[in-house]
């Protein structure tokens, strides 16, 4: 009597394999006419802001509460860390020119624009949501369990301070039919002004909210002139780039703004709260550069791996910016647990914060990552129809075999 061999279990591909070949189908599925370099732009965008709070704000026991502190305000000398990172005017641009050629091919198509902006503002409004909602729960669950009120205010503070990016862009997305042909010398003209009451002949203080809009509103029209076609020669973007930096230059040397692009606690005037023209013409710089970077950006994303990973930056791009301060607040609030831990509970004022600081960043994103498990599907939205393509890859399918 001869024994029957047991079928062999089909053997298991590798991990790494199967993360090749996921990669490789996302980049296969992308449309060809599909311009990489913009979704890059995007990514690179939201990567600065997130890395750009997480080196630059610190949550400093104080008394046994906790209150918002920058590096910038005990070392000067790390400002340029602010230039780096503070690249909001990127963002517009990209946006500005996602809006108005999607709006064009919405019309195309023959959409109404009631129907276009309800699809563009909810893929905004649906991620906000959920965050306004879990700290709402959480805001009143600190107050209820004796949490001291300066604590909690510092962290709701912190935790939607995003929302004042999202209020402005949802604005100027709603506007696009109007500012499509727009040129941005007229926002930047209108900063200029408000700017000259504000600060050289002793005007009000609030004029310069006016500047939120119309300081934002130069890198969007920037974003309106790429789709017109009028930033393609590299001549704009060096135009753009050197004009913005020695203009920059120029007001923080003779006219008195600050070096930082970013708000330091303490300081006389901000650049970001609300928008300077030094704001504005440094955001011009950006826009500049982000136009020159097009070309080795779009030969870079020609590599599979690279492409995935902006990919899934910008299918996750709402949850990754309006989730990371929660992400800082979480660790720092876990670490007390431990005691006053260096780069988190500290005063930033050495290297040695710096140093310990940048140790916390995987920590950070470990935490982010958590978040993006949890709410990313806020973002996504319900469940795509199965012949809807995705906003990135498009979906291939295999036809019927005829039988």
């Amino acid at each position: 009597m001869t024994g029957t061999t047991a079928p062999k279990a089909p053997a298991r591909t590798p991990g790494p394999t199967r993360l090749r070949t996921a990669v490789l189908r996302l980049d296969r599925a992308t449309p060809a006419e599909r311009d990489r370099a913009v979704d890059a732009l995007r990514a690179l965008a939201i990567l600065g802001v997130v890395l750009g709070h997480w080196l630059v704000t610190a949550l400093v026991t104080d008394g046994g509460a906790l209150r918002t502190a920058s590096p910038l305000r005990y070392m000067p000398w790390l400002t340029p860390v602010s230039w780096a990172f503070q690249t909001l005017a990127v963002f517009f641009l990209v946006g500005g020119h996602v809006a108005t050629r999607s709006y064009a091919s919405a019309r195309a198509r023959g959409t109404t624009y009631g129907q276009w902006l309800r699809a563009r503002l909810g893929r905004l409004l649906r991620p906000v949501a959920a965050v306004l909602t879990f700290w709402t729960v959480a805001t009143a669950g600190l107050l209820v369990s004796g949490a001291d009120f300066r604590t909690v205010h510092t962290l709701v503070k912190l935790a939607l301070s995003p929302l004042w990016f999202l209020v402005v862009f949802a604005g100027l997305t709603a506007a696009t039919p109007l500012l499509t042909r727009l040129n941005p010398l007229w926002p930047l003209a209108v900063v200029l002004h408000v700017d000259v009451v504000r600060f050289g002949l002793g005007g009000p203080a609030w004029l310069g909210w006016v500047n939120v809009g119309a300081g934002w509103l130069v890198p969007y029209t920037l974003g309106a002139a790429w789709t017109r076609g009028e930033l393609e020669r590299r001549r704009a973007g060096w135009v753009l780039f050197t004009g913005g930096a020695v203009a920059t230059v120029g007001l923080v040397t003779w006219a008195g703004y600050p070096a930082s692009m970013v708000g330091v606690p303490g300081a006389a005037v901000s650049n970001l709260d609300p928008p300077t023209l030094a704001a504005v013409t440094f955001g011009l710089a950006q826009c500049g550069l982000a136009l020159l970077l097009r070309e080795p950006l779009r030969r870079g994303m020609r590599r599979p791996a690279l492409w995935a990973g902006i990919a899934f930056a910008n299918l996750s791009a709402m949850t990754i910016f309006l989730w990371h301060q929660t992400s800082l607040m979480a660790v720092t609030a876990l670490g007390l647990l431990a005691g006053r831990l260096p780069g988190l509970h500290t005063v930033p004022d050495s290297l040695l914060w710096v140093a310990a600081r940048a140790a916390w960043l995987p920590v950070f994103g470990c935490a982010l990552t958590l978040c993006w498990f949890a709410f990313s599907v806020h973002e996504r939205g319900p469940r795509r129809p199965a012949d809807r393509p995705s906003r990135v890859v498009r979906v291939r399918r295999t036809p019927p075999r005829s039988t």
